[in-house]
């Protein structure tokens, strides 16, 4: 994909251009470049015992697992206060995942799906996410409880998980 969300694309180029059709295609299809990237600049480091496919759960949640995530020296400020939370929302990149596929089948369903309707940690953009317990913090160093990543996986970012918030009630 260009990396332009369709309306700002649509603003930089004539809509006239998208009357046949085929030049939005493009865009959708990501043939279309405009130049404009985004860019994503890891604030730590996820260490885990996983080191490959099959060692780690399929959903973080699901394992005792303790994982350790040292955050980058330059974002270290950044964890001041996150001890007062219980809970923290953890996203990184599935940076040995694969891009190219768009379907995938999950564990115990025998029925494949769209990316987009899984979880799967193969997908055009790989962004893990994972609601994990803080167990304790050792100046830069977060131990916590809930991750499913590979060791050495791209910290994107952190967040505190407030349930009034984060939880929707069914």
């Amino acid at each position: 994909m260009s990396g332009l969300p369709a309306s700002i694309f649509l603003q930089q180029h004539s809509r006239q251009a998208f009357n046949n059709g085929e030049m939005m295609h493009q865009y959708m299809a990501g043939t279309i470049q405009t130049g404009t990237n985004l860019e994503l600049h890891p604030v730590g480091i996820i260490r885990s015992p996983y080191r490959k496919r099959g060692d780690a759960p399929r959903q973080g949640r699901l394992a005792d697992t303790e994982s350790t995530i040292e955050i980058l020296p330059a974002y270290a400020e950044a964890l001041q206060d996150i001890e007062k939370n219980a809970h923290l929302i953890a996203l990184y990149w599935f940076d040995r995942s694969d891009r190219t596929l768009l379907k995938a089948t999950p564990p115990g369903s025998g029925v494949e799906h769209g990316v987009f309707a899984a979880r799967s940690p193969e997908r055009p953009n790989p962004i893990g996410f994972a609601v994990v317990d803080l167990l304790r913090r050792e100046g830069n160093w977060l131990t916590v409880r809930g991750l499913d990543a590979f060791d050495g996986t791209p910290l994107l970012d952190l967040k505190p998980y407030y349930s009034d918030l984060d939880c929707i009630s069914e």
